[in-house]
């Protein structure tokens, strides 16, 4: 084979191969904004969960004191 063969394979392959580099790129970049997209919307759940968890503790603190008022009453009426 001489030279301008090879060219010629290579010349052939080229838009090939930058066709595939290109829509690797961009396929990386898709998937880069949808795990951002996705690690912000987990933040938002995670965010939820620690809200309704902190209303759950002061909600069930109030029933504890109710409770032990209810008590403290049975308690001192014996």
């Amino acid at each position: 084979m001489n030279d301008t063969q090879l060219l010629t394979i290579a010349l052939a392959a080229a838009p090939t191969m930058l066709t595939v580099l290109v829509g690797i790129l961009v396929n990386n970049s898709r998937l880069a904004d949808l795990r951002s997209h996705m690690d912000m919307r987990f933040d938002v759940v995670d965010r939820r969960f620690v809200e309704m968890r902190d209303l759950w503790r002061s909600e069930l603190h109030r029933v504890e004191e109710v409770l032990d008022a209810r008590l403290k009453h049975i308690e001192d009426r014996d």
